[in-house]
């Protein structure tokens, strides 16, 4: 089963990536690389996608992995329906929201009257 993953280039401290298609069973650095798709700088969001290549192997069952996922639905690559499409929110779940302090109530302040 083959796998598009994205597979980190460029040099120390200023990461690059390529979108790989590889063997899903291997790791990563080590498996043999299929072909690359395109390319992806974060520091300029800049991506390269070469849609119809992409859409050969989608077709033909390989796995993209979740930002892969993002990256190709933003090129305009359209996925099939077994593709998992990440509904992530970025806001967290607060745990025991009742014990925070803007949730306590609201302590009586005593106004002592001078005499």
């Amino acid at each position: 089963m083959l796998a598009i993953r994205l597979q980190r280039v460029g040099r120390k401290g200023y990461p690059v990536y390529r979108l790989a298609v590889q063997e899903a069973q291997r790791h990563p650095s080590s498996g043999r690389v299929v072909a690359y798709v395109g390319n992806y700088n974060p520091h300029t969001k800049d991506t390269h996608v070469q849609v119809e290549t992409a859409q050969k192997y989608l077709d033909n069952g390989a796995q993209p992995s979740p930002r892969v996922v993002k990256l190709l639905k933003d090129a305009g690559v359209k996925l099939p329906s077994w593709v998992k499409q990440a509904t992530v929110s970025k806001q967290k779940t607060i745990k025991n929201s009742e014990k925070l302090r803007k949730n306590q109530p609201k302590e009586e302040v005593e106004e002592v009257a001078e005499a």
